[in-house]
């Protein structure tokens, strides 16, 4: 019915008197307007560069506050970060390999990618609207007796890295800061939550240690040995394409048989896969060197 009047309307528009038609008419018609793209800011990025977008959580202490997160991890929390992540990379395949920790996650684009037409601000809006809408779907699935009171906020950057030597910095950086931030949140809720100190109080205790002496801490007043903390919460998650072999059952029909058959078959798929490792160092970029590779 809708493309009945809109059929309608048309031929009623090329017969109504004045009308303007053919090709050159429309075009006449439709350049008036135009001009006001003139207006838009051309944000191509540069070529040959790793472009990564580095998504925030936004004002996320409060939400994990109202939302109840568990001290000094929830590991609800950082799953449903790395299902969204992955969501993302399997939208936009130009990913070569993202980094998540807390309630951030970067995402690397293939210096030769062409997606968007290299325009940052494409980028930008479909990682984070991608990984925004995910985390609302997804929520229940992680949080299954939590209500989300609210939808949440992540805001992004973009930064371009010419050399593979520059992302592999940029990633090394972030995994610090991971360990940084959970060695001291760690010892911080310990204080907290099993010595009864306000979280005034653990903050003066903490005022101008190293990381020695937070170990210390853990160790002689909680009997807490933080190398042995789990992997995810000390060294983030990064995300890579590994080809996994998976076996499904079919149903065939053989030859002089009338009944199908169950049979299992193994197949080859390429997945989005969550590691939990050292990528600071040589071993990991010694195992995985496709991701740097330029025809990767």
């Amino acid at each position: 019915m809708l493309r009945c009047c809109r059929a309608a309307a048309a031929i009623a528009a090329r017969c109504a008197p004045g009308s303007v038609r053919g090709r050159r008419g429309i075009a006449m018609a439709k350049s008036k307007f135009e001009y006001v793209r003139d207006f838009e800011a051309d944000d191509t990025v540069l070529p040959n560069c790793w472009i990564v977008v580095r998504l925030d959580g936004r004002n996320f202490h409060r939400f994990s506050e109202q939302h109840e997160f568990k001290k000094p991890n929830d590991d609800r929390a950082l799953q449903l970060m790395t299902k969204c992540a992955q969501t993302v990379m399997q939208e936009l395949e130009d990913i070569a390999i993202a980094y998540g920790q807390s309630d951030e996650y970067s995402f690397v684009f293939k210096k030769k990618s062409r997606w968007f037409k290299r325009r940052a601000s494409k980028f930008m809006t479909h990682v984070v609207s991608q990984f925004s809408s995910s985390y609302v779907f997804y929520w229940k699935d992680y949080f299954k007796d939590q209500q989300l009171l609210y939808p949440p906020g992540f805001d992004g950057r973009i930064v371009l890295y010419p050399s593979n030597q520059n992302l592999k910095d940029y990633l090394s950086w972030r995994q610090a800061d991971c360990h940084i931030n959970n060695l001291y949140n760690t010892v911080f809720w310990m204080l907290v939550q099993r010595s009864g100190l306000t979280p005034m109080q653990a903050q003066e205790r903490l005022r101008g240690t190293l990381a020695g002496d937070k170990n210390e801490i853990l160790f002689s007043e909680f009997n807490i040995n933080y190398n042995n903390e789990p992997l995810m919460y000390r060294k983030g998650t990064v995300l890579i394409w590994q080809k996994i072999n998976e076996v499904i059952t079919k149903k065939i029909k053989l030859p002089k048989e009338e009944e199908e058959k169950e049979v299992e078959v193994t197949r080859t798929k390429t997945k989005v896969v969550p590691l939990h490792c050292d990528i600071i160092g040589d071993q990991f970029w010694e195992e995985y060197p496709e991701i740097l590779a330029e025809d990767s």
